[in-house]
C-alpha cells in the first residue's frame, strides 16, 4: 500500500470522524435551525466525503496507469 492509496482512503475516514463528531455535539444544542434543516446539512456533507473518496480514487487510478505507462516505455 503507497502513500497514494492511504491518502485515498485516510483523507476521507479523517473528514467523515470530524463530521460525526461536530454533529453529535453542536446539533443537539443549535436550536436556531429547524430539524429538517440540520439532517440536510449533516446529509450533504456526508455526500461531499463521498465524492471526495471517489474523485481521488480515480486520480489515483490514473497516477498508476501513468507509472506503468513510463515503465513500460523504459
Amino acid at each position: 500500500m503507497n502513500r497514494f492509496t492511504k491518502r485515498t482512503v485516510i483523507l476521507p475516514l479523517i473528514l467523515f470522524v470530524y463530521t460525526t463528531v461536530m454533529a453529535i455535539f453542536f446539533i443537539p444544542q443549535n436550536h436556531e435551525m429547524g430539524t429538517a434543516e440540520k439532517w440536510v446539512t449533516v446529509s450533504g456533507s456526508y455526500l461531499i466525503i463521498v465524492a471526495l473518496y471517489f474523485v481521488l480514487r480515480m486520480r489515483e487510478k490514473r497516477r498508476m496507469e501513468r507509472e506503468d505507462e513510463l515503465k513500460g516505455k523504459k
